[in-house]
């Protein structure tokens, strides 16, 4: 827990970036609805709206609760390289369903680039086991948006951080 305990950052506020699809949105779901599921070709991050993706179940309240408890709270999403207009697309369902990270976003191919304390994500193929914090591998063993926020719950508990309202 490099960025919690190190003498700069006690008795500050974690600083947590969040995957979108798979974690927050349920990219899965999406693709199993679309017409062309099960057939031969079809590539959802090039065929399916981001912005229409219901979100991923507990993922709005647990962002709620993070925010709650005084975090800084960003998402980190990968947008798909051929498809420019899912990067809007994604946009658009962060301003419907996370307003209050609408100015938080981050697009990166590299999250072993973000500085922070913890990284939640599903996949671990662009960088996320290098990230210098903690990496949640979301939905492995457990790490569901419930466990989450009772883990990060303790551990702002346990390492005793004061922790404003204010950004």
């Amino acid at each position: 827990m490099n960025g919690i305990t190190n003498q700069y950052n006690y008795m500050e506020k974690l600083t947590i970036y969040i995957d979108m699809d798979g974690v927050l949105a349920d990219f899965d779901k999406a693709a199993k609805n679309h017409p062309k599921y099960g057939t031969k070709g079809f590539k959802p991050d090039l065929e399916m709206d981001f912005s229409t993706f219901t979100p991923m179940p507990g993922a709005i309240e647990a962002v709620a609760a993070l925010l709650d408890m005084g975090h800084r709270v960003y998402i980190a999403s990968t947008p798909p390289w051929n498809n420019p207009s899912a990067w809007g697309q994604k946009r658009n369902w962060i301003e419907e369903h996370l307003p209050s990270l609408k100015r938080k976003v981050i697009l990166t191919h590299h999250k072993n680039l973000l500085k922070g304390d913890i990284l939640i994500d599903d996949s671990t193929y662009r960088g996320q086991r290098d990230f210098e914090g903690e990496f949640i591998h979301f939905g492995q063993n457990g790490m569901d948006w419930k466990y989450i926020v009772q883990t990060i719950d303790n551990m702002t508990e346990l390492l005793k951080i004061k922790l404003t309202k204010n950004n």
